[in-house]
């Protein structure tokens, strides 16, 4: 094992390069569909070489992943102080558009906010508004946090939070990564889910940890799963689907027939009572008892709920939460910052005025009079006297 470089001088060779890219490679034998988001630190403190490594470690490993929306769908985030979205689970579906949109990241370059990153990509990035599978689908949430540095926020809390929302969490370390923090926000087991990349050695463990996380053997081919209709593998497990028209009992394995309030018949009319009627015209949202908290769609016999603009569903599928613009960190308000459906505006604290900005704040007159100790002094500051002058016109007439 070579000896370790001082820190600022270690350079990516090519061989290290093509060793990652045959790594890479390797991810192709991986069995069933993946949501993968890489988390990507673009603060100052990351040096343009760094940055160059992410860009290709994302592209290497993205170039031999089997990529469709039935396959693995792949989104990209880059943080600093705030929160940018690249694109979402939902956008590309194709190597080259996400190559493109790769390259053309422009580093953020300001603070190094982790638990912020982390905070996004659990309420938006893995929703299914942004291109998630919904969780009965049992598909792998994956984020992939790569970082060069010490998280300026609290991590600890926000990445349990992501952890038991369901995504599993691998944090890859850049050269001058703290450990710690890449340990608070890892998924456990700890050894297979942290990573401190600066030479081929540990590129080499990431890739056989990484490797054998995502290329298990077929659970369905090479396991005897008990399912009576259909077995889905997915990395190092497997779930049980039934058959349209049935339903998944609670052992997981066999199915039982649904009965639905309406069945189709020969001419695939839906059959109601004894009546007949197209699709389109059932209606299954006006019996009421969709549960959804704002809209209910209907949609061939079946419905959804959805969410009005400035909210994104709930896990539950029926319930909706407002986004809060706020905690992406952007918003510039000098001093207080508050979240409404679709944006945000900003509110200055009792005293103060919010400037023709919308962001800044200016206190009164009487106010900064108080605050230089010249007491609250008369109305007549409200016409530009200054406080200060009036409570020594004071003085005097007092002594006079």
């Amino acid at each position: 094992m070579s000896s370790p470089q001082p820190a600022g001088t270690h350079q990516w060779t090519a061989t290290e390069l093509s060793l990652l890219f045959a790594f890479s490679s390797a991810l192709k034998c991986r069995t069933g569909p993946l949501d993968i988001v890489f988390v990507i630190d673009s603060s100052r403190s990351v040096r343009p070489f760094e940055f160059e490594t992410m860009r290709r470690f994302m592209m290497d490993i993205i170039s031999n992943l089997e990529l469709g929306p039935n396959a693995t769908r792949v989104g990209v985030i880059q943080y600093s102080s705030q929160v940018q979205n690249i694109f979402s689970l939902k956008t590309f579906f194709t190597r080259a558009d996400m190559e493109r949109a790769i390259n053309s990241i422009i580093p953020l370059a300001q603070g190094t906010m982790t638990g912020l990153a982390i905070q996004y990509t659990m309420n938006v990035a893995f929703t299914t508004q942004e291109g998630a599978r919904p969780l009965h689908k049992r598909v792998p949430r994956i984020a992939i946090v790569v970082t060069d540095g010490r998280p300026q926020d609290r991590v600890t809390e926000v990445a349990t939070q992501a952890r038991n929302a369901g995504i599993e969490i691998y944090a890859v370390g850049i050269q001058r990564a703290d450990m710690n923090s890449l340990r608070a926000m890892a998924s456990p087991p700890l050894e297979e889910h942290v990573f401190l990349v600066e030479s081929f050695e540990l590129i080499q463990q990431f890739a056989k940890q990484f490797q054998d996380k995502l290329c298990g053997v077929d659970m369905c081919v090479d396991r005897e799963h008990g399912c009576q209709h259909t077995c889905i593998s997915t990395p190092g497990s497997f779930y049980c689907e039934c058959n349209p028209g049935y339903r998944l009992n609670v052992d997981g394995k066999t199915c039982s027939r649904k009965k639905p309030f309406y069945y189709l018949n020969f001419h695939r009319e839906f059959v109601v009572m004894g009546v007949s009627y197209s699709p389109a015209a059932i209606d299954a949202c006006a019996d009421g008892r969709h549960g959804c908290q704002h809209h209910c769609v209907s949609v061939q016999g079946s419905y959804s709920c959805r969410c009005r603009p400035g909210y994104y569903l709930s896990q539950n599928k029926r319930s909706c939460t407002m986004i809060d613009y706020c905690s992406f960190g952007n918003h510039s308000c000098q001093h207080e910052c508050v979240s409404i459906p679709n944006g945000h505006y900003c509110r200055c604290r009792s005293g103060f005025t919010l400037q023709p900005d919308s962001k800044s704040c200016r206190g009164s007159e009487a106010v900064r009079g108080w605050r230089a100790g010249c007491g609250w002094g008369s109305t007549l500051a409200a016409v530009g006297m200054d406080v200060c002058v009036l409570r020594d016109m004071a003085q005097k007439m007092q002594q006079l």
